[in-house]
């Protein structure tokens, strides 16, 4: 009995909160399956599955942020897609000098809410429409609808987070606005479905982490502004 006890606590323990926003779609799948089974059960065991998905889509664990200063930690779960020194895009406010970008791809199966990579304040958060190309694509940073944020910390030193939108992903919504104050490892927003974040680190700042490597929001630690450590080479195996 006992065993059965801890296998039923273990399973409980691993399923995580279902942030509110995807609160109204389960409701909605959840209802027409009701009227479905009613009516053509087939039907209403595919908006079972619907339901259960987007559950699972619109799940938001806890995360355990490292909090040393200097830390740049993941905003987003998903795929290193790309390690690039870029110029910034001009919206960012954030000059010509050219700095290291991480792309973070997300598919429909990761957590898609995304946190803070640093402790600051909000000084930017500028919405720019565009297209909705597949996110894992290059030209998806520059082209596709997005949310710009830029979080100053109290050094001064700016960090930029561009939120995305993919092929299947259309909507960006935003938990913090212009001026807000942010933790490190704090929720951010949601991005609805696949969809890609971008981090722009400090002019001179190289990143910790591998084109290939998998991240955790709030947990992954990207770069370290006081590290002398060079530039990681990684191998896939």
């Amino acid at each position: 009995m006992s065993n059965r006890h801890g296998i039923i606590d273990t399973i409980i323990d691993s399923l995580a909160p279902v942030n509110r926003d995807g609160h109204k779609f389960i409701a909605i799948a959840a209802g027409l399956a009701l009227i479905f089974f009613l009516v053509w059960p087939p039907l209403a065991w595919v908006c079972v599955v619907a339901a259960l998905y987007i559950a699972y889509f619109f799940r938001d664990p806890d995360r355990v942020t490292p909090q040393r200063e200097g830390l740049i930690i993941a905003p987003a779960d998903g795929r290193i897609a790309a390690i690039e020194t870029v110029q910034p895009p001009t919206e960012m406010g954030l000059g010509s000098e050219q700095r290291v970008r991480i792309s973070t791809f997300l598919s429909v199966l990761d957590v898609h809410i995304t946190r803070a990579p640093v402790s600051g304040r909000i000084v930017r958060s500028i919405y720019v429409p565009g297209s909705f190309l597949n996110a894992a694509d290059d030209k998806a940073s520059d082209e596709n609808e997005r949310r710009v944020m830029i979080i100053q910390k109290t050094d001064g030193t700016e960090i930029g987070v561009v939120q995305i939108a993919g092929l299947v992903a259309r909507r960006i919504v935003p938990f913090l606005h212009e001026g807000d104050s942010v933790g490190v490892g704090e929720r951010l927003g949601l991005i609805r479905f696949g969809s890609r974040v971008d981090v722009y680190l400090p002019v001179g700042k190289h990143a910790l982490v591998s084109v290939g490597q998998t991240a955790t929001a709030g947990e992954t630690v990207l770069a370290d502004l006081q590290s002398a450590e060079p530039e990681r080479v990684a191998r896939r195996s």
